[in-house]
């Protein structure tokens, strides 16, 4: 009986980490466009590169990734990988390289928002693309949780994400901050649903969702806005400013 019962919780499991990394959202949003190259930073195991690789985006299509570890099966798919420390380092790529970026459940692991930013939209073109996908502060469980005094699961002081986001906070930051523009949103998943009635609410709300997942434009040259508002800002913390 317990065997079969952690079988079960383990496919509702598995199921919900599908949906909370976002690959239909980053399915439908790499279908927007034909991209010839794209940068994956945090990339992992290579899943999102690996489904931009099966989506036949582009006859050729450069595919780089980025992250602390360095994954040999990634390397021998014909995916570059480049390991060094997002806070601390300056992307190894000249200006305007990519033309879609992905920061996929990444950014909630990161202090140094600002630099990652600025960094992610100087070797973004212009008119190129960046796919977000984070854990949504404001997802139905969350609210719920704060309700009756308790702590939103998705940041804790005890876990590895240390920054919690919600869709308007996000439009703040790189809309009015970094002059990114919303070209798409999702959201995926609703804890304690099961998958089919979570696709269904978050397809209609995807506001509450577990994770949101949105699609920004670059629509002008890059102007280190992010770096410039932490020089006019003084903000009571000490962040990298590339120096």
């Amino acid at each position: 009986m317990g065997i079969l019962k952690n079988k079960i919780f383990k496919k509702i499991r598995d199921k919900h980490y599908y949906l909370n990394s976002g690959e239909e959202s980053i399915k439908s949003f790499l279908k927007e466009s034909s991209y010839k190259t794209i940068l994956d930073i945090g990339c992992g195991k290579g899943r999102d590169l690996i489904l931009a690789k099966r989506c036949k985006i582009s006859n050729q299509v450069r595919l780089c990734g980025i992250d602390m570890e360095i994954n040999k099966d990634l390397k021998r798919q014909g995916i570059e990988l480049f390991n060094l420390n997002i806070e601390m380092e300056k992307l190894p790529f000249p200006d305007e390289t990519f033309d879609l970026i992905i920061a996929n459940q990444i950014l909630e692991h990161v202090k140094e928002i600002f630099w990652i930013s600025s960094e992610i939209c100087r070797v973004l073109e212009k008119n190129g693309r960046l796919i977000i996908g984070v854990p949504n502060l404001a997802a139905l469980h969350n609210r719920l949780l704060l309700l009756f005094g308790k702590h939103p699961s998705c940041i804790k002081t005890r876990s590895a994400h240390v920054r919690g986001f919600t869709v308007e906070d996000l439009v703040e930051f790189y809309g009015n901050i970094g002059g990114l523009k919303l070209k798409g949103f999702r959201g995926e998943n609703l804890y304690p649903f099961p998958p089919l009635i979570s696709k269904f609410f978050t397809f209609l709300f995807p506001n509450i969702a577990v994770c949101i997942f949105l699609l920004w434009e670059k629509e002008r040259k890059f102007q280190n806005n992010f770096i410039d508002y932490l020089k006019n800002n003084k903000l009571e913390t000490p962040f990298y400013n590339g120096k």
